[in-house]
């Protein structure tokens, strides 16, 4: 099986096992620029040519204007021109000063979120797809373990109570290694500047930590994930 089938195969799965996709869906895919959303683009694209389910969908990418991370827009505009998606530009900014107890991680991924919000209401979306993986899951398990004293992790389906739309995450299944050599293979063209947090945060100090846990048990990440499906941690109604 070669590693695009792999990929699709999870992908499909994830959305038959947690009905993520269903007819007449009209959904607003987040595009950050970096492998993982390209990648989620990119399956989106390629299940919206199979007949059943039927669905649309459009892609936004969201630039923040003082934080120091930078996308190429015009290679975003042809990757998503390729594949016949709308992809909206959009740029915000907020001010760390208002609230000093908020991380800048914090804030910037609440307002880029506001604006997302915004635009999906806009286009009358009812469901906005993100691209996490399943390391992205797994080490969120972690960090409200260990930083927050619960037990919980970011849903792979998730239904707003306060807004008319649900978040997905397609690449559920998928685990970050194999997106990274997907998209080498693929030659996507990555950010052409990367967050300047992205090494110093929890997330990074997590994802070393699972690194390190895998080595005594290879098969941890799935324990941890079965334990998530067991406990319902997965979907939220």
């Amino acid at each position: 099986m070669t590693l695009e089938q792999k990929l699709i195969n999870r992908f499909n799965k994830a959305i038959f096992d947690y009905n993520l996709i269903e007819d007449n869906d009209k959904i607003l895919v987040g595009l950050s620029g970096g492998k993982d959303s390209l990648c989620l683009l990119d399956m989106m694209a390629k299940r919206q040519r199979i007949f059943k389910p039927k669905f649309t969908f459009e892609a936004v990418h969201i630039r923040m204007q003082n934080i120091a991370y930078e996308s190429d827009t015009s290679y975003l505009e042809s990757f998503a021109s390729q594949r016949n998606v709308n992809l909206h530009i959009l740029t915000t900014s907020f001010d760390a000063s208002t609230d000093k107890r908020k991380s800048p991680c914090f804030l910037c991924s609440w307002n880029r979120r506001k604006q997302m919000f915004a635009l999906a209401r806009k286009l009358d979306c009812n469901k906005i797809a993100l691209g996490h993986h399943r390391d992205d899951i797994i080490q969120t398990t972690m960090m409200n373990l260990f930083f927050q004293g619960r037990y919980g992790t970011m849903p792979v389906i998730l239904k707003l109570d306060k807004m008319p739309f649900s978040i997905i995450r397609p690449l559920c299944f998928e685990d970050e290694a194999d997106i990274r050599q997907y998209a080498e293979q693929e030659g996507y063209v990555g950010q052409k500047k990367t967050c300047p947090y992205e090494d110093t945060s929890h997330r990074a100090d997590m994802k070393r930590l699972l690194s390190e846990i895998e080595k005594i048990n290879p098969e941890a990440r799935y324990s941890i994930w079965n334990a998530l499906e067991r406990e319902g941690k997965l979907t939220e109604e």
